[in-house]
């Protein structure tokens, strides 16, 4: 008698993350090298894209685009529902819950595409530009495709598979780049901003259903569906006061003094906020499917938690640094002497963004421990200090917008969001700010060595600003190695390098 062949693998075997735990530090470590090391490649094509089409293209065709995008981010985070949040975070998921969250996203993105097609006239009508009626209707079709890829693609993080995510993200972001460029080049004008953001969505759709053969089932209720429901009516409501208090600044510059300010503006945000999404987004995706795993494990939640919090900031930190002190050689340089009234922006978002990625990272406190309701509080309080700067700074134009987000952020912000995000669980705030000393004061150092040398007065071209950032690094290491934490971690990384096993020559016979 034959022995029975196996059975069909069950649906949710998509869903299970036991096997994940055994070495679960070492698969986030792994994991999110990975995706910074594919955020790299795409932050340098991001900034390629920047620099080229900054020279084929005007200001007022981003500020066109920024009018609509405004927008776009708040109708994006309505669409998302934080229903992917609840599939990573969630211990137990099954087939019947996820399938039902994906056609609530799939319904979602399709009527807000619907919506936002009905809304365009008003749109127009509002900023004074009637083109903005027809790229609204195009990018539309971002927000269908993307409500189509939610789930899809918090599969594939809950399965922490980094490599499938780092490959699909970069080549849907580089097949949106050359599309703009090409486009830019032919004289298309602010069609070629237009495509990129179509193009990018549909590919990302696409492959995620193509890496991820999951697939849905039909909706229905079952048990823990309300509570996942929840659980992303908190994380949305997070989001949306966030990305309010992101784009108002934006909305009312553009509806205050058009799309050619709007345009120097939005680039400049653009262009710093770049490195901080390229750097926390892996963050997320690495931290919060581990951290989620962990909460039976305090210590090991909370050392984490701390080594990500740390290598952030050594990341971020002395970087933006060394940018508010060479804001007029990165402007020069990278978008070129059209664009020199953007030189206090830069200096100021540069300010600005050393302490941006961690007030971002720390709501991974809140979400892998399922505290979404005072994430929500939390965001609101950050959302009313940064309107209130924005219209605060409005009456000194753009650049006293900018002064005020910084002040507010570095004085304010920050230690508001480590005070509220730390007040529970395993992580203290004492901690928190003990992990961030080390890049901060490297940071510091970073600014009055490269500030100093300033003063001697070089030219802006790539051989200074190289040197600058040599500098810049020699301080960083200098500083953490006064640190007795960071100056174990670099002796111990040295003796890594050092020790590699080297490949034996064969013994001659």
């Amino acid at each position: 008698m034959s022995a029975p062949s196996s059975a069909a693998p069950s649906p949710d075997a998509a869903f299970a993350t036991a096997q994940l735990v055994g070495d679960i530090g070492k698969r986030s470590r792994r994991g999110g090298a990975l995706l910074l090391a594919a955020q790299m490649l795409r932050l340098a094509g991001q900034i390629g894209t920047i620099v080229v089409l900054a020279r084929l293209l005007p200001p007022s065709a981003f500020g066109l685009l920024a009018m609509v995008g405004a927008i776009g981010v708040i109708l994006d985070l309505i669409k998302e529902f934080g229903l992917s949040a609840a599939t990573i975070q969630k211990q137990e998921i099954g087939h019947a819950q996820v399938s039902t969250l994906f056609w609530i996203n799939a319904v979602v993105g399709v009527l807000l595409a619907a919506g936002l097609v009905a809304a365009a006239p008003s749109l127009a009508h509002f900023y004074g530009q009637p083109e903005l009626e027809a790229i609204a209707g195009w990018l539309a079709i971002g927000f269908a495709a993307s409500g189509l890829t939610v789930q899809h693609w918090a599969l594939l993080r809950r399965q922490m598979r980094f490599g499938a995510i780092a490959g699909l993200e970069t080549a849907a972001d580089y097949a949106g780049f050359a599309a703009a460029i090409v486009l830019a080049a032919m004289g298309a004008g602010f069609w070629a901003l237009v495509a990129q953001r179509v193009v990018t969505p549909v590919l990302l759709m696409l492959g995620s259903w193509l890496v991820c053969r999951w697939r849905p089932g039909r909706p229905a209720l079952s048990a823990g569906l309300r509570e996942l429901l929840v659980f992303g009516a908190s994380v949305t409501g997070s989001g949306l006061a966030s990305a309010f208090s992101r784009s108002i600044d934006q909305i009312l510059i553009g509806w205050m003094w058009g799309p050619a300010l709007l345009g120097l503006y939005e680039r400049t945000t653009r262009l710093l906020l770049l490195p901080v999404n390229t750097i926390n987004a892996p963050v997320y995706a690495a931290a919060m499917p581990a951290l989620s795993r962990l909460l039976d494990n305090p210590d090991r939640y909370r050392s984490l938690f701390c080594q990500v919090m740390q290598k952030l900031c050594l990341l971020t930190m002395p970087a933006f640094a060394l940018a508010t002190v060479t804001a007029d050689w990165i402007v020069e340089i990278v978008l070129g002497r059209a664009w020199a009234e953007a030189v206090p922006l830069i200096a100021l978002f540069s300010a600005m963004a050393t302490c941006l990625p961690l007030i971002m990272a720390v709501a991974l406190l809140y979400m892998t421990q399922a505290r979404t309701g005072e994430m929500l509080r939390a965001t609101l309080i950050d959302a009313a200090l940064s309107v209130a700067a924005i219209l605060g700074g409005l009456k000194w134009g753009v650049v006293g917008v900018a002064a005020a987000l910084a002040v507010a952020s570095v004085c304010l912000r920050l230690p508001m969001a480590i005070f509220l995000s730390t007040r529970r669980g395993p992580v203290a705030a004492s901690q928190v700010w003990r992990a961030i000393a080390p890049p901060a004061t490297a940071a510091l150092a970073v600014a009055a060595s490269v500030g100093l040398i300033r003063d001697f007065g070089p030219a802006a071209t790539l051989p200074a600003m190289a040197s600058s950032a040599t500098i810049a690094l020699v301080v960083t290491v200098s500083v953490l190695l006064a640190w007795p934490e960071t100056r174990r971690e670099l002796i111990a990384a040295l003796m890594s390098l050092l020790t590699l096993p080297r490949r034996r020559r064969p013994r001659p016979t």
